[in-house]
């Protein structure tokens, strides 16, 4: 951390659950002078300053706001009120545009953890790409190059960490890469309060569903990205930290449209393990329609079915005390070593339930999320990280991210070690 005098004021768009655990992580940290936590619900903006405040009694870096994040303009006139250098966008991605374009208007940088929405092809939806996740906002590049401000996009877990791995495998572990396969699983379990287990994402159930409904892309270097059916291609994963086989399937995500932009590989794709209770309900939310966006009148007022599945089902920031398990999140790396050697590494972060919510009181998904962009705004502020234009954090040098995240609290990291499985390299 630096030792001069804090500059940097954080104006952090979303009160949500990953909202909420970034102020919860950043309270812990020295490296900015004001943090903002707004949200279009300025109860719940105030409900993550007071629980900075419960495990922080007498922090003044925090205050709470009332913002539409759907208007760039609003966006921009908070950011100029409190002077913002840095906007964190964390509401979901249907409001991308808005945030990002109201954070360059403000004169300020920006990050954010999902990235500008696709638009499936129109007649062929299974097989070719329509507009791609992220092309909106790369086409503002030139814009904020010209601005001399930066766009870091994608910087949550996945995309963003995963993204982070990658690149050091390209740059450390491998001569020629043949995939990056990002790999998610978990074996969290949420019950109730007689203790059954019931349905309850730990992530937003909007993005869930507009990431897994979506036709999945898929990248090979010989005929650029593709598209494919829902669900397709599922293999059993067996990740580590004692979550063990789990089925997974492609999904609709950013890290393949991202990092063959930047990162050498023959292959790149993303894979999630649902489950298959999961991918049934998804199945089911899409048979009824209830997974569109488009308002339907009911008894006279307009509402999108998404937003309904969303008000049902129990917020993901509340289910912490009632979850338990591991989440991981990955990147399966194949090709050949830097001895020249086939080879497959699996590197990967694990976040245990019961610790993320002793230490910060968020549950892992969510906190596991949260900390890679605070990890982030922590390099911008002290220059280790520097760029201009929109960027993805593949195109940033890995080993201070990754030092920083791993490093202990009392040696001034965020004590979250990275690691690497060696596995058997496949045939074929």
């Amino acid at each position: 951390m630096t030792s001069s005098t804090p500059s940097m004021r954080v104006l952090v768009v979303g009160s949500g659950g990953v909202g909420d655990a970034v102020a919860r992580i950043a309270a812990r940290r020295g490296f900015f002078a004001a943090m903002v936590m707004a949200d279009h619900d300025l109860a719940r903006a105030q409900r993550s300053v007071a629980g900075v405040l419960e495990r922080h009694p007498g922090e003044q870096r925090f205050t709470a706001a009332q913002v539409d994040a759907s208007s760039a303009e609003a966006v921009s006139a908070l950011a100029r009120e409190h002077g913002a250098t840095h906007v964190l966008n964390a509401v979901d991605p249907r409001f991308v545009m808005p945030v990002l374009d109201g954070a360059l208007a403000a004169g300020a940088d920006y990050l954010d953890m999902a990235m500008s929405l696709s638009t499936p092809h129109p007649e062929r939806p299974h097989e070719e790409t329509g507009q791609k996740l992220g092309d909106e906002q790369y086409a503002r590049s030139g814009d904020w190059e010209a601005a001399g401000r930066l766009a870091l996009v994608g910087i949550g877990v996945e995309p963003g960490l995963s993204n982070v791995l990658a690149r050091y495998a390209v740059d450390h572990l491998f001569q020629s890469v043949d995939e990056l396969g990002v790999r998610d699983g978990a074996n969290l379990a949420v019950t109730d309060e007689d203790g059954n287990e019931i349905f309850a994402p730990s992530f937003s159930i909007w993005t869930t569903i507009e990431e897994c409904l979506n036709p999945p892309v898929i990248y090979e270097r010989e005929g650029g990205w593709r598209t494919t059916a829902a669900f397709a291609e599922p293999e059993t994963f067996d990740f580590p930290g004692g979550i063990g086989p789990v089925e997974c399937v492609h999904v609709e995500h950013e890290e393949v449209l991202m990092l063959p932009r930047t990162l050498p590989a023959r292959r790149v794709t993303f894979k999630y393990g649902l489950g298959e209770e999961f991918i049934g309900v998804l199945r089911t939310l899409h048979a009824l329609g209830l997974d569109s966006t488009s308002p339907v009148p009911v008894k006279g007022v307009p509402v999108a079915p998404r937003d309904v599945v969303a008000a049902v089902l129990p917020d993901p920031a509340s289910i912490g005390p009632r979850m338990t398990g591991t989440t991981c999140a990955g990147v399966l790396v194949t090709g050949t070593g830097t001895d020249g050697e086939p080879r497959e590494a699996y590197l990967h972060h694990l976040v245990d339930n019961a610790w993320s919510m002793a230490e910060y009181g968020s549950q892992c998904v969510v906190w596991q999320t949260a900390v890679n962009p605070v990890v982030a705004l922590e390099l911008l502020a002290t220059g280790a990280w520097s760029a201009t234009g929109v960027r993805g954090p593949e195109e940033l040098d890995a080993v201070p991210f990754l030092e920083l995240l791993s490093a202990p609290e009392t040696e001034g990291g965020y004590g979250s070690p990275w690691a690497l499985q060696e596995r058997a390299p496949t045939s074929g």
